[in-house]
């Protein structure tokens, strides 16, 4: 997601469109935004801008649905001018981030990691005010407990990672099936996304697999849920009363495809 900087990854890439789009095709509007970072570890949600020494002193984080859309009530929100500033936020926060060692990876993410950007434009002659948010998201990878030896306190971190991410299969077979009933209740992850993945909104979902033969038995889960993702049909991207970021979303789509 990060990549070097030679051969930045589409979080990068994704940061640096936004803002180039902001500052060419939005010229006549007073824009500011603003950047939140977290990971969900063991179901719980962890700000990643604050010390984790003082964890257990930090009050619970929990999604909350209203006007706004889902939001997570007390979770530091940082204003930023360029990419550079949201460069050094992803710093800070990886150094917070839930990280251990497992027999199939040394330095495994034990978490799933949301960078969301919010921006807020006002057009200067028409005073309409509009409003978008840009979720970029490091999931953590599924594993195989026998494979992975993990025990203690990386079997358990295994054992959510693997069940939230089983709960946004369900969400996505049940998107594709055009079921009544859309489970996103079921994690807290498929929660705090809800709003992400419905007809309002574009989602780009890139799956990683390992060239490793040892490996093929996970690369082929993974594949297999790429194509019940593949399956998922949205629709077409409606703009919110209060959003025109449709044409951004879109443009960094067909960058990360490139």
């Amino acid at each position: 997601m990060q990549g070097p900087s030679n051969n930045p990854g589409v979080n990068n890439r994704a940061l640096s469109l936004l803002f180039e789009t902001i500052n060419t095709e939005y010229q006549n509007h007073d824009f500011s935004l603003a950047v939140t970072l977290l990971e969900i570890y063991n179901e719980k949600i962890i700000d990643l801008m604050k010390e984790r020494r003082h964890d257990s002193k930090l009050p619970s984080l929990k999604p909350r649905e209203g006007k706004e859309g889902i939001t997570v009530p007390g979770l530091t929100k940082t204003d930023v001018r360029n990419a550079e500033d949201v460069q050094n936020i992803f710093v800070k926060g990886e150094r917070n981030r839930s990280i251990g060692k497992t027999d199939m990876n040394e330095h495994s993410s034990r978490s799933h990691l949301i960078l969301t950007v919010f921006a807020e434009g006002t057009d200067r002659t028409t005073k309409k005010t509009t409003r978008g948010k840009l979720h970029l998201i490091d999931l953590a990878g599924s594993e195989r407990l026998k494979k992975s030896k993990a025990e203690g306190a990386r079997r358990t971190e295994a054992k959510y990672i693997n069940t939230s991410l089983s709960s946004l299969g369900d969400v996505i077979a049940a998107k594709a099936n055009g079921s009544s009933h859309v489970p996103y209740r079921n994690s807290t992850l498929t929660y705090l996304l809800k709003d992400s993945m419905d007809k309002k909104a574009k989602m780009v979902m890139f799956v990683q697999v390992s060239p490793i033969q040892r490996d093929a038995p996970e690369s082929c889960c993974s594949l297999m849920f790429a194509t019940r993702a593949n399956k998922v049909e949205l629709g077409h991207a409606e703009v919110r009363s209060k959003s025109r970021f449709k044409k951004v979303a879109l443009r960094v789509k067909n960058t990360a495809i490139k």
